[in-house]
């Protein structure tokens, strides 16, 4: 990772990254874990893309599932009951929210690169987390 991708890692992590993760927080209820692998998400030569890339591919989906989710007092407790981290990485090469969401143990893992689909996979990834969320809650 090179100057340009550290210092917009730098900027996400201390701007939207902190109002992202207070939000599904404030939507939930609870607090979440999140452990980011931001080594992982800095792809060479992309730092221009990372505010619009990280928030569109890994949050967005995120906070439109725990909402639809947390429309209620017991999705609400569901989720309480059940999620309580959230690991965000880029090691699999998954382009598709098919395959970068997985559920276990009360963590859901987020492997997604961060800079491809980032607005026509959009719905795809929202629809597909919440549907691995509602199944496992």
């Amino acid at each position: 990772m090179g100057l340009l991708e550290k210092r917009a890692v730098k900027a996400f992590q201390d701007g939207s990254y902190k109002k992202l993760t207070d939000e599904i927080n404030a939507i939930t209820g609870y607090t979440i874990e999140f452990e980011v692998n931001w080594d992982s998400l800095a792809e060479e030569g992309s730092a221009d893309k990372y505010e619009d890339a990280f928030t569109m591919v890994y949050f967005t989906p995120l906070v439109s599932a725990v909402k639809e989710i947390a429309a209620d007092d017991m999705g609400k407790e569901a989720l309480k009951d059940a999620l309580k981290k959230v690991i965000i990485k880029n090691e699999g090469g998954y382009i598709y929210g098919s395959s970068a969401y997985k559920f276990s143990n009360g963590v859901l893992t987020i492997d997604h690169q961060p800079c491809t689909n980032v607005d026509n996979g959009l719905a795809e990834r929202t629809t597909e987390l919440a549907a691995i969320l509602m199944k496992n809650l």
